[in-house]
């Protein structure tokens, strides 16, 4: 695994649900804030996003947009005023037909079809690099830009307009591999991010990798280091500066981060998930784990889980 994986696998909950919007005419609909993730992408037409606190956008073909920690925003045909805004249509009502849409008017260049919907995650243990993500993530259809999430929303595109046979799998699959890109492309392109920069850091990339492809191995500053191709100090001063803990540090975050989501999402004992990810025995990985999340591994795995005492930036 690498980290954008593994930093989307730690959170990802279910499956993602998702609406296909053809609508004309005057319109405003509004999403309330989530607890999870938020994106759109514009197949045809365009429109405005409007988030709550933030600057207008404006969406065209091809766009994507995500919205990673589930802002509340409007979407319509225009921009919008106050006024405007306070009366727009619930969107989920939208959806589930309580509600007219505003007709499709041919002619006045207002039709839009989008793809409108939620990831869900579990916040309690999220990875630094999905939580430094701005709140709105606004990917433009361009020329030079990722052919993987071109790709993909070319395949979006395709399956819903022709409802192939196997559409209720590979909808779903689609929609989580969207996700991955429009994270990656962030990684890419911004020129800000603390993590951007971890990532695209040869020495502390090579760290990175390593340990997120074996967290149960026993690993060393010294045997780190090698794997990176650099001195110790090196690589301590490097990664620490980067990621925002020292290797070690970060690493045994990382494995209890990952126990937490073995045991939300499989029934493993105990023990295996302590052998999963580095830990000696049981008692070893109880004892740590209390003290990152304030609860027993049972206690947790039986509950819906709480934020670590200690968040994922280090601080």
């Amino acid at each position: 695994m690498d980290v954008v994986s593994d930093a989307i696998s730690a959170v990802r909950v279910g499956r993602p649900s998702s609406e296909r919007v053809r609508v004309g005419g005057r319109w405003c609909a509004r999403f309330d804030p989530y607890d999870g993730a938020g994106f759109h992408v514009v197949l045809r037409g365009g429109c405005w996003l409007l988030p709550d606190g933030g600057e207008p956008v404006v969406l065209g073909a091809g766009d994507a947009v995500l919205l990673p920690h589930g802002t509340g925003h409007v979407i319509a045909d225009a921009p919008a005023d106050a006024a405007t805004v306070a009366r727009a249509v619930p969107f989920d009502r939208w959806a589930d037909g309580s509600l007219p849409r505003p007709p499709r008017t041919a002619g006045h260049g207002r039709e839009v079809e989008m793809v409108c919907g939620k990831y869900r995650l579990d916040r309690s243990h999220v990875h630094p690099l999905l939580a430094e993500l701005p709140p709105l993530v606004h990917l433009p259809a361009r020329a030079d830009g990722d052919p993987g999430l071109r790709g993909a929303i070319a395949l979006l595109a395709g399956e819903l307009e022709e409802q192939r046979p196997g559409a209720s799998l590979a909808l779903p699959s689609l929609l989580d591999l969207l996700f991955v890109y429009m994270v990656r492309s962030w990684t890419a392109e911004s020129t800000d991010g603390t993590w951007p920069a971890a990532l695209g850091d040869r020495v502390a990339a090579a760290a990175l990798r390593a340990l997120h492809a074996d967290p149960a191995a026993p690993w060393t500053v010294d045997r780190l280091a090698a794997e990176a191709g650099v001195s110790r100090p090196t690589l301590a001063r490097r990664f620490t500066a980067l990621v925002g803990r020292p290797p070690m540090a970060y690493l045994a975050w990382w494995r209890l981060t990952r126990a937490a989501a073995l045991l939300r999402d499989t029934g493993d004992p105990l023990a295996a998930v302590a052998r999963r990810v580095g830990y000696g025995s049981p008692y070893a990985l109880s004892h740590a784990f209390r003290r990152e999340f304030g609860m027993t591994p049972g206690r947790y795995r039986a509950g819906p889980g709480v934020s670590p005492s200690a968040s994922a930036s280090g601080s």
